[in-house]
């Protein structure tokens, strides 16, 4: 049996190729958007992919099931209990399909969504009758489980996690301990708490040390486990719209054109024509001058993330590049969240922009010592974008909280008291990001704290927990 991981860090997104080296068979599960590294894969090994399979209707990035699809004669199978609007092959809890050595048992494990699917695999060389691993998508991850709230309201949530319960005891914990773990959200992905930093587990390990299954007991303090507010992580806006299109089946994408290289005055022209412009450099490069009414998001693990954030939907994209060589290196991360190809990308980055004589605008950046001087004389206000739990283990006197997440959306709850509004995170990336959002959209002074809330406690600055 020939078995590989595709770690995407930015998403916190693994996939799976699984081969027969028996028949020549191979199915992918849960592809990303791009898909060549599985057809490279499969190739090197001699394999041909035959079946493809999404655990369930995902809300992080768009899928590259329908991708796969095009390229190739694979089957795409799909779950029973989802309404999809692409053809497939619906398995159902129990179902079994053999590729040569490798048996497939397909389980039914709602919970994260009510379609989940997760499958158990065995390489019946090793053993006929024992299991190997799981590939557990959405249910048991490591050191956590996804959450159960994406898709509903508070009371359909607590029925979704008591739902969840019920998967954990009579399907997950009746594996044996030794079955390997190969969950699709892994470290970096916001669809759990607390997602641990290793990209696998075992059904043992997680039972003997998961927080979250050591209540399984108990479905009520589970329900309230699964369900605490100050623990789930606020989730970009881009989220609520990856789920519709994967059900429906995301259009593919077939040749992809060359983003254009344009010129300083191009790039004026397509923003006066409605285009944003996506500035990729580092907070501090863009703090120290940027294009009027540009957003940030600086290239890196967090890119897809923060421009699904920012960057408003529909809007044609220009990017500002540190080097040629991260067009598609942003392109990707883009496309994997479902915007269009960017409109193009300046040439010559910002010393081209400079050497135009074209309009610059700073985003002031402050120290944690700057700050607490101009807090203590009420010079300034704070607004903290943090995530839930890292407010509530501590956080500035008086500061406001909003996350990041939920900024686009309730931009009208940025303090305005006639002060200059001080942006904070852990350290300094995503509050620059909303920082940019910030000048974008409101007639504000704004400010960056750099090194952020790390830097703030370094300081021995005080900070409180009410």
């Amino acid at each position: 049996m020939f078995f590989r991981q595709f770690y995407l860090q930015g998403l916190g997104h693994a996939s799976y190729l699984i081969g027969s080296e028996e028949t020549g068979e191979a199915l992918v599960f849960d592809p990303r958007r791009d898909v060549d590294g599985y057809f490279d894969a499969a190739r090197m090994q001699g394999l041909r992919i035959r079946y493809v399979l999404d655990s369930h209707g995902h809300n992080d990035y768009l899928s590259g099931l329908t991708e796969i699809a095009q390229r190739t004669e694979a089957q795409v199978w799909g779950s029973a209990e989802a309404d999809l609007g692409y053809d497939h092959r619906p398995l159902r809890d129990g179902e079994q399909v053999e590729l040569g050595e490798v048996g497939i048992e397909v389980l039914h494990t709602p919970g994260h969504a009510p379609e989940h699917l997760s499958l158990l695999v065995y390489d019946r060389d090793a053993s006929a009758d024992e299991p190997a691993l799981l590939l557990s998508g959405g249910a048991l991850l490591v050191g956590d489980l996804a959450r159960p709230d994406l898709l509903v309201g508070r009371d359909e949530a607590e029925e979704a996690a008591r739902t969840f319960c019920a998967t954990i005891q009579k399907q997950i914990l009746q594996l044996p301990d030794w079955v390997e773990v190969f969950p699709t959200h892994v470290a970096g992905s916001l669809c759990g708490a607390s997602i641990g930093a290793r990209l696998s587990t075992t059904v043992g390990y997680e039972r003997r040390t998961n927080e979250i299954l050591a209540r399984v007991s108990s479905q009520g303090e589970f329900v309230e486990e699964c369900l605490r507010v100050d623990n789930l992580p606020a989730v970009p806006p881009y989220w609520s719209r990856m789920r519709r299109q994967n059900l429906a089946g995301v259009a593919p994408l077939g040749v992809l054109r060359e983003p254009p290289a344009l010129r300083p005055d191009e790039v004026r022209a397509a923003v006066a024509g409605g285009a944003v412009v996506l500035d990729t450099r580092s907070p501090e490069a863009y703090g120290g001058g940027h294009i009027p009414g540009s957003l940030n998001a600086g290239l890196g693990a967090s890119f897809a993330t923060w421009a699904g954030t920012i960057t408003p939907p529909g809007t044609p994209v220009i990017l500002v590049l540190d080097s040629a060589a991260d067009l598609w290196t942003a392109t990707w991360d883009l496309l994997r969240i479902g915007y269009d190809l960017p409109a193009g990308w300046m040439a010559g980055g910002m010393t081209a922009w400079r050497t135009a004589a074209l309009e610059l605008v700073p985003l002031p950046q402050v120290t944690v010592h700057e700050l607490k001087s101009r807090l203590d004389s009420q010079e300034v206000d704070l607004l903290d974008v943090r995530q839930p739990d890292e407010w509530a283990s501590g956080h500035v006197h008086r500061a406001t909280f909003l996350t990041g997440a939920e900024l686009p959306g309730r931009m009208d709850e940025v303090p305005d008291n006639g002060r200059p509004v001080a942006v904070m995170c852990g350290s300094g990336y995503r509050s620059s990001a909303s920082a940019s959002l910030i000048s974008r959209e409101r007639d504000l002074p704004v400010l960056n704290v750099t090194g952020g809330m790390a830097a703030w406690k370094a300081a021995g600055y005080p900070t409180t927990t009410t």
